[in-house]
């Protein structure tokens, strides 16, 4: 009969990161788990980001969209997304996450790093989209700092 010990051990596999620090990350972080878990046009996903960014939520969110369409179109694998309410994050979420953050200083090794992830040679399109992602978290005054 298994313990509590292995309870946590299995719950630690399967969310092996802590959740990010930072408030875009975290930002982030729930609209990709509403996206994957609700669609591209969950309204909870635009409510945060208008109540994060104001009137400029508009650019983040639809490239956040376009991003979240490329991923799951190009995708050679399917991507664990834990519910909203989980305070730790997945190795697939955390993947996307530092993606996106490296994007924006870095968009080759961000590109690379997509690609890895999804299990695909290449992804240009979601690595570009990944870039202005993180590009628009930091024009808007909120850079992304997954890593």
């Amino acid at each position: 009969m298994p313990g509590p010990r292995s309870e946590i051990s299995e719950a630690t596999k399967m969310l092996p990161h802590a959740m990010p620090a930072a408030s875009a990350d975290r930002l982030l972080l729930f609209a990709i788990r509403r996206m994957a878990q609700g669609g591209i046009d969950d309204a909870y996903a635009a409510n945060a980001m208008l109540t994060h960014f104001g009137h400029g939520f508009r650019r983040p969110l639809v490239l956040l969209r376009a991003m979240m369409a490329e991923v799951s179109r190009v995708s050679a694998r399917s991507l664990m997304v834990a519910p909203c309410c989980c305070p730790r994050t997945t190795a697939d979420e955390h993947g996307l996450l530092t993606a996106i953050a490296e994007a924006g200083g870095d968009p080759r090794a961000g590109h690379d790093r997509l690609a890895r992830h999804i299990g695909v040679r290449h992804c240009h399109v979601a690595g570009e989209t990944a870039r202005a992602l993180a590009e628009s978290f930091c024009d808007l005054g909120h850079p992304l700092s997954v890593g």
